[in-house]
């Protein structure tokens, strides 16, 4: 009897076209009421010693059709995955096509957007767009801008390490803290007088409603014989009107970075009122960059003499004046993948930021 549910089983299951079929088979043969479920009640009418024969014989059969079973059904998932993949074939190379209500998929991101618009406003001041690598040597990313060895930016609380074997003495690099290191390289290779903007992600070791371990930034860098503060002050209000899209005032505090003297740290003109920041109106202040006349030891790193050029520096996060232009509370939902956050704080592909049109 058992060798005859063995061949039943069996060849069915191999015969079988469907999962469906596959489930009606297994119901039969070892479902609650199967027929080897049924046989299994039996043991119980047995002798002992007659268990101890057809017990092992019903176990070892009911294995093997549940082993067959799992086996066609994933032969048959992976045929009906082939059928799909042959006949739903997609040129991934294609444009993209509208939605279902003729609304093109996707989006431009507010980092990226922002980043654009700081671009356009920059370019038309005479500010060309610098890039540098990521992963930067700790001279790059402090020496050279006069950050000495015991400042806290340079503990491993706030700053990204890259590994280092056992013995190797190549001087240590770090994922860059910010963009600075992209001003030295654009002092070394162009030398004065320069006129750029540097956009690009920076990493720190933070993490709360408003700290990313990475996030975006974008610092800015004239050098020439006669810059001064005043040219900074005049640079960032242009910039702040044209991003706000109204006339922002600014407000500049003394403040100490290691490679600017003197430097400041630049408040903006705005409105606390029901939860909502508004910019340009009002009789607050909001922090939202730090800004100074170039260190002389920076200048020297860049192959630049100070006896002969200055300039000034300020930099400034992408990601939290989009949060203050476009009313996004927590900068942490930036880098969710969220698709209902960026459809509705997403940008269609064709809203190309210009001064003309208003960025």
């Amino acid at each position: 009897m058992m060798d005859d549910l063995r061949t039943k089983y069996l060849s069915q299951i191999d015969t079988a076209s469907t999962e469906a079929a596959l489930e009606d088979l297994r119901l039969a043969a070892i479902g609650k009421k199967g027929e080897v479920s049924l046989a299994m009640r039996s043991l119980g009418k047995m002798t002992p010693e007659e268990r101890q024969i057809e017990g092992p014989r019903l176990n070892a059969l009911k294995d093997e059709i549940t082993s067959a079973i799992a086996a066609k059904k994933a032969a048959l998932e992976d045929a009906a995955l082939e059928e799909r993949l042959r006949h739903e074939w997609l040129d991934v190379t294609l444009p993209g096509r509208g939605g279902a209500r003729g609304v093109a998929e996707g989006s431009v991101h507010p980092v990226s957007q922002v980043w654009e618009e700081c671009t356009a406003i920059f370019a038309d001041m005479g500010f060309r767009v610098a890039e540098g690598p990521q992963v930067e040597s700790d001279w790059y990313n402090f020496d050279a801008l006069n950050i000495p060895d015991h400042h806290p930016a340079r503990g491993e609380m706030d700053t990204f390490y890259m590994h280092r074997a056992a013995g190797d003495d190549r001087p240590p690099h770090v994922l860059r803290t910010h963009t600075s290191p992209v001003q030295i390289r654009s002092m070394q290779e162009h030398g004065a007088p320069l006129r750029i903007i540097c956009p690009g992600r920076v990493y720190r070791a933070d993490f709360d409603q408003t700290h990313t371990p990475m996030f975006h930034q974008v610092e800015g860098l004239a050098i020439g014989r006669d810059i001064s503060m005043a040219n900074l002050k005049w640079v960032l209000e242009e910039f702040f009107t044209a991003f706000f899209g109204t006339k922002v005032r600014t407000r500049f505090r003394a403040s100490h970075f290691p490679f600017t003297e003197p430097s400041a740290e630049v408040d903006i003109q705005c409105s606390f009122e029901g939860g909502t920041v508004k910019v340009g109106e009002g009789d607050g202040w909001l922090e939202v960059l730090g800004s100074g006349m170039v260190h002389p030891h920076v200048l020297r790193a860049g192959g630049i003499d100070p006896d002969e050029w200055q300039g000034f520096a300020f930099g400034m996060g992408i990601d939290r004046i989009a949060m203050l232009k476009y009313g996004i509370p927590d900068l942490r939902a930036f880098f969710d993948s969220d698709l209902r956050w960026l459809r509705h704080y997403g940008f269609s592909a064709l809203q190309v930021p210009t001064l003309r049109a208003g960025v």
